[in-house]
């Protein structure tokens, strides 16, 4: 009896935890779905950046933004969050058919791989009229 109890409590425990971190957003398969979502991104990002052009990876895990200065941002998924970087100069990057790969000036960012679709051309183009390092 006194097994069956403690059993009980613990798959109460359990399901309590899951709830919890549920209400709190924890975990979870977190995507891009829109340029509104990806616009509310970068705004967390850095206030104030509005982005005119958007392109959003097919999968959702990233996209590109410039603003009407010409200043890219990427955003890239980073667990259960997104994080993003401001590409101020020209950033290595290689295309490979519809994939952009980027890499940011900071090293702890790490690289990160776009499905662009017919747009990765287009925006590997313009990373290239970014100031050189």
């Amino acid at each position: 009896m006194d097994q069956l109890l403690q059993i009980g409590g613990s798959l109460l425990a359990i399901l309590a935890l899951a709830w919890l971190a549920g209400k709190m957003q924890l975990g979870g398969d977190r995507r891009i779905r829109s340029e509104a979502e990806a616009r509310e991104l970068a705004d967390e990002i850095m206030t104030g950046f509005d982005p005119i052009e958007i392109a959003i990876d097919r999968a959702g895990y990233g996209a590109l933004l410039r603003d009407g200065d010409g200043s890219v941002m990427v955003l890239r998924r980073h667990g259960a969050h997104f994080a993003g970087r401001l590409l101020d100069r020209r950033p290595t990057a290689r295309l490979d058919q519809n994939l952009l790969t980027i890499e940011a000036e900071d090293r702890p960012f790490g690289a990160v791989t776009l499905d662009l679709g017919r747009q990765a051309q287009v925006w590997a183009a313009s990373l290239r009229r970014l100031e050189a390092r």
